[in-house]
């Protein structure tokens, strides 16, 4: 049985177990990633959270394609019993893992996460609580205070700055955009 390890801040999800597969312990998985290629790799170690369960790293000893979504092996999962108790469960990556983006305009959601949303003149607006893909773009999920989220679709027109290393970035949203519901 895989030993448990404990979680940590910091951790990114790359892929759910949506089920076992065949006998001999593959996972089906969704991969959650822009690159399966890396996290999936044979080697990789990631971080299974299985809800009412210990943590447990589990390490990649095999992968393919399957039907749009990726069949994984993992040397800690011998078989088809011990995969189902992976049903489920969210595999993670540690943030600090992850290689900065040498495109200046690319950002990992981690990056994003807790920057200060300011307008042009400086007027603080919100932060940035979480990154949603949707079928129709980006969004910057925006925690306010004494206000409902704000949903900003992150675009280089409504957000022409984004300063990582300052903390911040600045909004310029059309009319009505912030407006508290």
């Amino acid at each position: 049985m895989p030993a448990p390890v404990t979680g940590r801040a910091g951790e990114l999800l790359v892929g759910v177990v949506v089920r076992a597969h065949g006998l001999r312990g593959e996972l089906g998985v969704e991969v959650r990633t822009d690159s399966p290629e890396e996290r999936f790799a044979p080697g990789a170690r990631l971080l299974a959270r299985r809800a009412g369960e210990a943590d447990v790293m589990l390490t990649v000893a095999a992968v393919r394609a399957h039907t749009g979504r990726l069949l994984v092996t993992f040397d800690e999962v011998p078989d088809r019993t011990t995969a189902e108790g992976f049903r489920r469960a969210r595999l993670l990556v540690e943030s600090s893992s992850l290689a900065p983006t040498e495109d200046p305009d690319e950002f990992h959601d981690h990056e994003l996460e807790g920057l200060r949303a300011e307008l042009e003149d400086g007027t603080v607006v919100g932060t940035v609580r979480e990154v949603v893909h949707g079928p129709g773009g980006d969004l910057l999920v925006l925690a306010r205070p004494g206000a409902p989220d704000g949903l900003v679709p992150f675009v280089h027109q409504i957000v022409p700055t984004v300063d990582v290393v300052g903390g911040r970035l600045v909004l310029t949203p059309p009319e009505g955009l912030l407006d508290a519901d």
